[in-house]
């Protein structure tokens, strides 16, 4: 028998290509266009940052970016706000930033923390061992003043009247000295689940620098309020620009931190960044705008088992610079300025020149106003960090130059284009991603049709738990153009009776079909024909 039988046709030949296909398909419109993301410039970090970065990268099997990300808020750590990087008149920016990396679970995210972090940890531990003979003679000489003060009070209060004036004023002397004596704190350079309260304290003891490095978005949740139940961000604020910080609260004694110097690297799940936006006046008093955000694809499912491991020399030379570098600025109690080459400043200005251009109304950065306006500082920030990391023994004493201002920017722009995605998804219809994920699958497996019962069963069900959570994103699709619902040209058979996505149709005339083949669900009945219908979908065709 011919494929083309008139017999096995007949009763066809009145239908359209349109009554088979159904409507002739228009260009769909994107989503909420998000692009393929850019992967971290390894190569703008200096040789034995990169080189660590890289070999963490591959032996975590983990996205570059993460270990990047972290690579700057080391040697901001490292810094502790004791340089500034003085741009141009009045401008100068810290040498600190705020960094925010988006993962799921399951990326080892504690392990490339581990490894990029444990050379702070060390000169730590240094620094504590090394002042601990001054806090124990700080601690002896309080406790030995305030012994003299309390003999002092009694003798003067057991004085006669011609001794009294004299002893009273000594007295008084001796209880002021020993009001005075302070006791240092020991030496932290990094913290982790820490209040705002405990953070200002913090502060106070170690001069005016702490660094928050975690694996975990902990820190986003105590902002918000975990145990105070209102938001308190003001020394978060303060610690990223190094605003002046006073604090008086009962039962306290008064803190005062003239540079607060912040630094943050944080790990966090997608979804944290798009609830930190729920956060009440996260937006508009700055705190979203002071993070550089980084939202790298996943390695899992694709990661090598046998990846090769961190060179032993790469460890090495990254644990003594960036240790070296540590503990050489902590013992720094003055604040010292990066200047940059007339060249260096020279290709910042252009950089500030395209950012301002796109903070116009039609411009690709007005979504992002708040966090663009703070995007040239960022850029001076990281040159800062690149500059030190470059020359980390005496960077202090060199201006920051050209290439080091360039490779600067090339990372701002990476920086920028996760900006926009981050901010576009906590801007979206909760449904949006969930589009994304079935529109990927669709154009990932090319499937020209399916059912819905097929399209949930290929779906995770940490996303859809229930075959109704497609219908939103179903639906967005729709609306975009990306699927369509289609009733079978017959209500009484089985194939009408499943629902199925077929590709776009062509304007030009089909060829002639081959015959149906006739398939029906186990739970096909002929009530629930009529009201079962099916959509087709653009993706298998799209690229």
């Amino acid at each position: 028998m011919s494929p083309h039988d008139p017999e096995l046709w007949a009763g066809f030949e009145e239908m359209t290509a349109e009554d088979i296909a159904g409507p002739v398909w228009d260009e769909p419109v994107p989503l909420n266009p998000r692009g393929q993301l850019p992967i971290f410039p390894v190569d703008a970090l200096p040789d034995w940052l990169a080189a660590m970065t890289a070999g963490v990268a591959e032996e975590t099997q983990t996205p570059v970016d993460l270990a990047g990300c972290l690579a700057l808020a080391a040697i901001g750590t490292a810094a502790g706000g004791r340089l500034t990087v003085t741009v141009r008149g009045q401008w100068s920016e810290p040498v600190t930033l705020y960094a925010a990396v988006a993962l799921p679970p399951g990326n080892r995210k504690s392990a490339v923390f581990g490894l990029m972090t444990k050379p702070l940890l060390a000169a730590e531990k240094a620094l504590i061992e090394l002042t601990a003979p001054q806090r124990a003679e700080a601690a002896a000489s309080a406790r030995i003043a305030k012994a003299a003060a309390e003999k002092a009070e009694k003798v003067a209060a057991n004085a006669e009247a011609d001794k009294l004036a004299d002893l009273t004023a000594q007295a008084i002397s001796l209880s002021e000295a020993a009001e005075r004596a302070v006791i240092p704190a020991e030496p932290q350079l990094v913290a982790d689940d820490v209040t705002a309260e405990s953070l200002t304290t913090l502060l106070a003891q170690q001069d005016g620098r702490i660094s928050i490095l975690s694996p975990e978005g902990e820190i986003f949740e105590i902002i918000a309020g975990r145990y105070s139940g209102v938001p308190n961000m003001g020394i978060f604020l303060k610690g990223h620009a190094g605003d002046m910080a006073r604090v008086n609260r009962q039962a306290r004694d008064a803190q005062y931190i003239e540079n607060p110097a912040i630094t943050m690297g944080l790990a966090v799940q997608p979804e944290v960044l798009d609830a930190i936006r729920q956060i009440k006046g996260a937006d508009g008093r700055g705190l979203l705008a002071r993070f550089l955000y980084s939202k790298p694809e996943s390695l899992v499912g694709y990661r090598n088992l046998t990846p090769e491991l961190l060179s032993p020399g790469t460890a090495d030379t990254y644990a003594k610079k960036l240790g070296g570098l540590a503990l050489t600025l902590a013992g720094w109690t003055e604040t010292a300025e990066l200047t940059l080459t007339p060249e260096a400043d020279a290709v910042l200005l252009a950089y500030q020149r395209v950012t301002e251009s796109r903070l116009r109304k039609d411009g690709t950065l007005r979504p992002i106003v708040n966090w663009a306006s703070k995007r040239d500082g960022a850029v001076a920030r990281i040159a800062g960090l690149l500059h030190l990391a470059t020359h980390p023994e005496d960077a202090w004493n060199l201006p920051i130059e050209a290439a080091t201002m360039a490779d600067a920017t090339r990372l701002g722009d990476y920086f920028t284009a996760h900006a926009l995605d981050v901010f576009n998804a906590m801007k979206a219809d909760p449904a949006q991603e969930a589009a994304h994920t079935l529109l990927t699958h669709l154009r990932e497996t090319r499937t020209a049709t399916f059912t819905k019962r097929d399209l949930f069963r290929a779906m995770p069900r940490s996303e859809f738990a229930a075959m109704g959570d497609l219908d939103p994103a179903l639906n967005l699709l729709e609306d975009h153009g990306w699927v369509r619902q289609q009733r079978s040209p017959s209500a009484t058979s089985c194939a009408a009776w499943t629902s199925s996505w077929s590709g776009p149709r062509s304007t030009s005339t089909p060829p002639p079909p081959t015959p149906p083949t006739r398939t029906c669900d186990s739970t096909c009945s002929p009530t629930a024909s009529s009201r079962r219908m099916a959509r087709t979908s653009t993706a298998s065709s799209a690229s």
